[in-house]
């Protein structure tokens, strides 16, 4: 027996694709405001863009984002502060070593972040946030806080477990931080903060920041020479 939305579907088919259309608008509005945003930054992007991009009216864009810095927030929570909850149940679940846990760390914010367009938000920011310090302190308390807590959780838990040696957490964040706020420069700024003689692996470069944070520079008992 059909169902009442088969049934709309088959007999009203400018209404239903004008239902379907209306349901995907915000998700289309905010990944058209990604594109536009990391593109060409927020001071030059104007809202009529991101609705042409998204394929509706500047008064539809303004029904759902009452303003180009309303559509900023929400992309910026769509893709980087709305996370949180989903890291943070990871943080809960995980049970291998404090070690393990830091590697993951990195390569999963390098697979869900760093390759996506979304890593040209922290870019945007740290060159235009100045100009817009509302918008700055929203980046902060949605994105940088949240993030710099899930980090002090995981260094306290390898040293509550033994496993890290005592630190200032505060300061040890930014070890984890700085090659990843690297890689978000070096990807979005025409890769001109390497020499253009050698290939970047982003995997491998994370593997070694990693290893470097956890033992340092220095010969470890057993290691050969």
């Amino acid at each position: 027996m059909p169902t009442p939305r088969s049934l709309v579907d088959k007999f009203c088919p400018v209404r239903s694709k004008r239902e379907r259309r209306k349901e995907a608008r915000p998700g289309e509005l905010l990944a058209a405001a990604l594109d536009l945003f990391v593109e060409k930054g927020f001071a030059a992007t104007r809202s009529e863009e991101v609705a042409a991009r998204a394929g509706v009216s500047k008064g539809t864009l303004f029904l759902y984002f009452p303003s180009k810095e309303e559509l900023f927030k929400a992309v910026i929570m769509e893709n980087l502060g709305g996370r949180f909850t989903e890291w943070n149940a990871e943080f809960e679940a995980f049970e291998g070593t404090t070690a393990e846990m830091l590697r993951y760390c990195m390569n999963v914010w390098w697979e869900r972040v760093g390759l996506t367009k979304a890593s040209g938000l922290t870019k945007l920011m740290m060159s235009e946030g100045g100009n817009f310090p509302d918008l700055a302190e929203f980046y902060r308390e949605q994105v940088v806080r949240p993030g710099h807590d899930l980090l002090r959780r995981i260094l306290q838990r390898g040293i509550d477990r033994g496993e890290f040696a005592p630190v200032d957490i505060d300061h040890a964040i930014y070890s984890v931080i700085a090659p990843m706020v690297f890689l978000m420069l070096w990807k979005h700024s025409a890769m001109v903060c390497v020499d253009g003689e050698s290939a970047l692996d982003p995997e491998k470069f994370l593997a070694t920041q990693a290893e470097t944070v956890l033992y340092g520079l220095s010969v470890r008992p057993g290691d050969k020479a």
